[in-house]
């Protein structure tokens, strides 16, 4: 029996693919790409010559298939995505899906994924990171997901978006988070630009080309300002009085706190 390798590419610079990765590229007997012609520039600039098959979200189910076949065959197969990590926002979840359960060999090597290197870039804290991907294109479906991040992930919070939607994004995150967010455009490219979008007005500055991340900073410690301590104070008493975590929010509300603030006071003093 053959095996499957999940191999990272380089999200920009070609410098960052690893000794690992190209060794197993020129290597395998076949290549599974999302993108031919972006995988055999690739390949070419390394000098690597390889029968290349096409793997994309229009053809995941067939082409998932197709690998099974030939690792059962007895060839190893390389499955590539454009840019970084196959299965990150990127078709390859049904082929190793599929290859677990009938307990076929698959080797997923580390290397290039967007989301990581923006986190740190932005200087967010990094000890919880909740990772989305794109958001839901229907506009109550997208907005319902965001005020549940709001209320629910105390994290930094990142997104991936398209160039010409970026702006619009953005003016959504405005009425539901609290600002500022961190933008990273052409993350490890030549025109690598970083943005720091406070208000509507930070958005003139955007340049809407290129690949976008978007770090939104909803961790806990954000919420809780030091001119909070006395309500922690008040939160702990009440609750040594046994009140449940919705009567003093409520109580909290009842004071003129803020919902949002008042959920937060709370659960930080867990």
């Amino acid at each position: 029996m053959g095996k499957l390798y999940i191999v990272p590419t380089p999200i920009g610079n070609l410098g960052d693919i690893t000794l690992r990765a190209l060794d197993v590229l020129k290597n395998v007997d076949v290549i599974f790409s999302e993108d031919t012609r972006n995988t055999l520039a690739l390949l070419n600039n390394f000098n690597i010559k390889k029968k290349l098959i096409s793997y994309h979200k229009d053809n995941e189910l067939k082409a998932s298939e197709d690998i099974i076949q030939h690792v059962l065959s007895g060839e190893t197969v390389a499955l590539v995505s454009d840019a970084g990590t196959p299965c990150i926002s990127d078709p390859g979840n049904i082929v190793v899906r599929k290859m677990n359960e009938i307990r076929i060999p698959v080797e997923v090597l580390p290397g290039a994924t967007a989301f990581v290197p923006a986190v740190v870039r932005s200087g967010f804290p990094t000890e919880r990171i909740y990772f989305c991907g794109f958001l839901p294109s229907k506009n109550k479906e997208r907005r319902d997901f965001l005020n549940y991040l709001r209320d629910n992930v105390f994290a930094s919070i990142v997104f991936y978006e398209a160039p010409h939607r970026i702006k619009d994004t953005l003016r959504e995150l405005l009425l539901v988070f609290e600002s500022p967010f961190a933008v990273v455009r052409e993350l490890s490219k030549v025109y690598e630009t970083l943005y720091f979008v406070e208000d509507e007005s930070s958005l003139k500055d955007i340049v809407e080309k290129g690949e976008f991340i978007i770090v939104v900073n909803n961790n806990i410690v954000k919420h809780v300002e030091k001119k909070d301590a006395e309500l922690l104070d008040f939160i702990f008493k009440l609750k040594e009085e046994g009140f449940s975590k919705q009567d003093i929010i409520k109580i909290l509300k009842a004071f003129g706190v803020k919902r949002n603030r008042a959920y937060n006071l709370v659960i930080e003093r867990d």
